[in-house]
């Protein structure tokens, strides 16, 4: 399957000016860069891409240096091994990324799995700042379904005709706009559709965000959370059905030093629909914790 074309499909994309193409070790990353500051690096979720900042990366870089990067097999990152999408080894892929790019975060701002990132590089790779999860997806599914999840994404991993399977059936639903609705409860605005259309239309896209899902092992994070010491926001849509509220006041509690702040009336993209309010708590974190 071939990756989006960043000349066809990027020609839509926010903040296009902002855009790079980083290669590292044989992979080609799609990164956007803005501001002046102490750097920031936003690490979006599972099927989404760096377009998920277009409201927010702005905001932050009035104050900061702020680095976005497609995650591994994800729009117009490409060149990583699918089988390689693991928890540990997307955080090493970060890291590499970082490395090459001769930065060090003052703080990462995760999207639900993209808050999973970010503590593995805080107990895998050294990284000591402040970090913010939004709609955090920390918490393993509870019961036998801890188990059975990762199975079934693996097993429509491995057939190939599934995210084409997938990608064609968006329209069967109602549309991307339906099918966001009803997976994030998060009203967005016209420009972040037309991006998530192209995005759940495309079988490249759907087959790596398949493989993130069928790679994903929360329970082993889990076991860790206990080492994390870093600060931790967890700021969280109260109206976000894809992780209940009650399960990110359960990962609130893993963690030695967090605390969790709900967003009263939206959803699991929150920080898409209320960009200015998840700046305000950002900006108030980190001027707390220095």
């Amino acid at each position: 399957m071939s990756a989006l074309d960043w000349h066809r499909e990027g020609l839509i994309w926010p903040h296009r000016e902002a855009s790079d193409f980083i290669t590292v070790g044989g992979k080609r990353w799609h990164v956007q860069r803005m501001g002046e500051g102490p750097p920031l690096l936003l690490l979006h979720g599972t099927g989404a891409s760096v377009h998920s900042w277009r409201g927010l990366m702005p905001l932050l870089a009035e104050s900061h240096s702020v680095i976005a990067p497609d995650l591994p097999r994800h729009a117009f990152t490409t060149g990583h091994d699918a089988y390689a999408m693991s928890l540990p080894a997307m955080a090493r892929e970060i890291a590499a990324l970082l490395r090459e790019l001769d930065v060090q975060p003052a703080a990462i701002i995760g999207h639900s799995a993209g808050a999973a990132i970010a503590l593995q590089l805080a107990l895998d790779h050294q990284f000591t700042g402040p970090i913010i999860g939004l709609s955090a997806a920390l918490r393993p599914f509870p019961g036998a379904m801890a188990q059975i999840f990762p199975a079934i994404a693996k097993t429509l991993f491995v057939n190939p005709l599934v995210p084409r399977i997938f990608t064609r059936s968006i329209d069967l639903v109602g549309g991307a706009e339906r099918f966001l609705w009803r997976s994030t409860h998060s009203r967005i605005d016209r420009q972040g559709l037309a991006c998530y259309a192209k995005l759940l239309k495309h079988p490249a896209h759907a087959g790596g965000a398949l493989a993130m899902m069928a790679n994903w092992d929360l329970p082993g994070l889990r076991a860790r959370m206990d080492a994390v010491a870093n600060p931790v926001l967890l700021v969280h849509g109260m109206n976000d059905p894809a992780i209940p509220l009650d399960w990110a006041k359960d990962a609130a509690s893993w963690l030695p030093d967090a605390r969790l702040e709900p967003l009263p009336g939206l959803g699991h993209l929150a920080h898409e629909e209320a960009p200015g309010e998840a700046a305000a708590r950002i900006a108030a974190f980190l001027a707390e914790t220095g």
